[in-house]
């Protein structure tokens, strides 16, 4: 039951969690909070609605305010008449999926049903497809940060709570003036039928938005659009100036969450003067594994399961200018590591009785020349949370970052790498590393470099 909790309590964090906590702390694959131009950021999110967004469009008409909606698809179907007018007169119009459900609670491709039904329903109304996309509750999965190839994701930096009674008029409109300032994007709600929300809170925030909208034009700011605040015509990726600095935060970040998982699960390096290779003990639940020398790994069947410490592979990519350097000095590095794992099966008493070494990585590009058995992971969840993991890993390691992940995908796929202790032993016997002479290097004696096996990094 623990086991099953705890493994509950990473996927969440690897699917849901992080990548929220990235998006909305460093801007992570939606538009940054920080922007200093002049013009304010109106947005309503959970409409249309039958009753208070008409009184919306009237204010916003009075005051001359151009703003964003982010509609729901399943409403936008039964009121086809209230996003026409939003459209005629001259607001923006995004989308805020299907039904308001949370992205954390739906799996990639349900989420993408959403928002494409959503789009499908816009477009077929004003003739005009959605370019703009705010998630429910502004909580995303990983898979969202590739929504960019055809949305961009608009999050916010002011939210006042306008969607409870118990906020008030005053309070709305205080909270607003509280921490408004010139490059804000405002979310408001002029719906209260969704969860948690009260049905009659819109129109507070209507009264609250009409005495604002009149104080704000006497202090001369002025009211933008979603695509004026943000122009498309920004370059692709449209990461700032300081792209970085901000990865060296996220992966800041991503490593004091790598400390916690290695003291949860007991991760330990098998040299403790070099950290790239560490294991935990364990018994293996997998399928039965075939071994190159003609050994299995059957299942409950003590292991050691391997690895990579993420820190030093950072560190590997930071120092290289190419996905070449980067696997050369991996492979070399793991080398160097093998004849310890050897060492410490030899003087571990608490090893006696292992079997075998394992692990999971899309990096075993030339492990076979190592000693290792590569194999396919069984389809099912362990294979959708290694890909989830693994694939999140190389984008904040590898030097291209988030450009190899969208090339060669197909090449981006955890495999299985084993090998049982007796083939450790044999080839990297535990004396080999006091005379690097002993085991001659694999892949390099007698021939270069084969560039092939590393096409998958």
């Amino acid at each position: 039951m623990a086991e099953s909790i705890t493994i509950l309590v990473i996927v969440l964090t690897l699917y849901t969690l992080i990548p929220t906590f990235l998006m909305r702390v460093f801007s992570l694959g939606a538009y940054p909070k920080e922007n200093t131009e002049h013009g304010i950021a109106l947005t309503f999110d959970d409409g249309p609605d039958p009753k208070y967004t008409p009184i919306l469009l009237d204010l916003l008409a009075r005051h001359g305010v151009k703003a964003t909606f982010f509609v729901l698809g399943s409403k936008a179907e039964r009121y086809p008449e209230l996003i026409l007018r939003m459209h005629n007169e001259g607001h923006l119009i995004g989308v805020h999926n299907y039904v308001h459900r949370t992205n954390a609670l739906m799996m990639p491709w349900k989420v993408r049903k959403q928002i494409n039904r959503t789009a499908e329903v816009i477009e077929k109304i004003t003739g005009k497809s959605p370019q703009f996309y705010r998630p429910p509750w502004g909580v995303v999965n990983i898979f969202d940060f590739f929504l960019s190839r055809r949305f961009r994701i608009v999050l916010w930096s002011l939210i006042v709570g306008d969607w409870l009674n118990r906020t008030g008029k005053d309070k709305i409109k205080q909270r607003l003036f509280a921490q408004l300032q010139s490059g804000s994007v405002i979310v408001l709600h002029d719906s209260g039928d969704t969860l948690g929300a009260d049905p009659d809170a819109p129109k507070l925030m209507i009264a609250a938005l009409d005495e604002f909208l009149k104080e704000t034009a006497r202090r001369g700011f002025t009211f933008v659009r979603i695509d004026e605040r943000f122009p498309l015509n920004e370059p692709e990726d449209r990461l700032p100036a300081d792209r970085p600095k901000r990865k060296r935060w996220i992966a800041a970040v991503w490593l004091q969450w790598e400390r916690f998982f290695q003291w949860l699960l007991h991760v330990r390096p098998i040299d403790p003067c070099n950290a790239l290779l560490q294991f935990r003990l364990c018994r293996y639940h997998g399928k039965r594994i075939p071994l190159n020398d003609g050994q299995f790994i059957e299942p409950g069947d003590r292991v050691m399961e391997l690895h990579l410490d993420n820190a030093t592979l950072l560190d590997f990519g930071t120092k290289t200018r190419s996905t070449m350097q980067l696997a050369v000095q991996l492979i070399r590095a793991m080398e160097r590591c093998l004849p310890h794992v050897s060492e410490r099966l030899a003087s571990d008493p608490t090893l006696h009785d292992v079997k075998g070494l394992y692990g999971v990585s899309i990096i075993h590009r030339g492990a076979s020349q190592l000693g290792f058995t590569v194999s396919d992971l069984p389809k099912g969840i362990f294979l959708f949370c290694s890909k989830l993991y693994l694939r999140w890993l190389l984008y904040v390691i590898h030097p291209q970052g988030k450009r190899r992940l969208d090339t060669k995908t197909a090449l981006l796929t955890p495999k299985m790498i084993a090998i049982s202790v007796n083939e450790v032993r044999r080839r990297y016997p535990s004396s080999s590393f006091h005379n690097p002479e002993v085991t001659p290097n694999p892949l390099t004696a007698g021939r270069g470099y084969d560039e092939s096996m590393y096409q998958g990094m």
